[in-house]
C-alpha cells in the first residue's frame, strides 16, 4: 500500500541529482557497475566510462590496489608522448561509447571475490555479440569492492587490462 510517507520518499529520490544516483555502493560490485553504467548511459550514451580511469584519483576510487600501482608502472614505461596501453574506454568496450541500455550479472560472488558480467546494448547495435559483454573480477580491500581486472573481447579477440598492463611492461 502507497503510504504518503513512501510516496514522498519516492519524490525525493526522484528529484535527487543525477550525480548522486550514480555514486558507488562500497558493498555491492553489482551495485558500483550499475552505478558506474548508469552514468555511461546519460544523455546520447557517449559519454563513455573513462572517468573510472581518467586519473589517480579516479583509479583509487574504483581499481584494487595492485592493478592501480601496475597501471603506474605502465604509465612510467611508455615513452613520454606516447599513448599508453590501453587506449580504448574498457568501460565501453570501444573507442567511441554508445551505450543505450546495459544489464548487470553476478556471476560468482565469494567473500572476498566477485565477476560480474554487464551486456551493454548501444543505439547503433553495430557490435558482435560477444563484444557486447564487459566482465569484471573484483576483490575485497579494506571492506570495500575494487575493480581487479576488466576483460572483454573485440572483433572475436580477447582482451584483459590486467595483461594489457603486464605486457606494456616486457617491451
Amino acid at each position: 500500500m502507497l503510504t504518503r510517507r513512501t510516496f514522498a520518499a519516492a519524490s525525493l529520490l526522484a528529484t535527487i541529482s543525477p550525480a548522486f544516483a550514480v555514486m558507488p555502493a562500497a558493498g555491492d560490485p553489482v551495485a558500483i557497475l550499475t552505478a558506474i553504467y548508469t552514468r555511461a548511459a546519460m544523455g546520447k550514451g557517449d559519454g563513455g566510462g573513462t572517468f573510472v580511469i581518467e586519473n589517480k584519483a579516479a583509479k583509487a576510487q574504483y581499481l584494487s590496489k595492485s592493478l592501480v600501482a601496475l597501471w603506474a608502472k605502465a604509465d612510467a614505461h611508455t615513452p613520454k608522448g606516447d599513448v599508453g596501453p590501453v587506449d580504448f574506454d574498457p568501460v565501453t568496450n570501444s573507442q567511441e561509447p554508445d551505450v543505450k541500455s546495459f544489464k548487470v550479472d553476478a556471476e560468482k560472488m565469494e567473500a572476498d571475490k566477485a565477476s560480474i558480467a554487464v551486456t551493454i546494448t548501444g543505439h547503433r547495435n553495430d557490435r558482435k555479440p560477444a563484444d557486447q559483454i564487459v566482465h569484471y573480477d573484483f576483490v575485497r580491500e579494506a571492506n570495500s569492492w575494487r575493480i581487479d581486472d576488466i576483460k572483454g573481447s573485440s572483433d572475436g579477440e580477447a582482451w584483459s587490462i590486467r595483461k594489457m598492463l603486464a605486457d606494456s611492461l616486457k617491451s
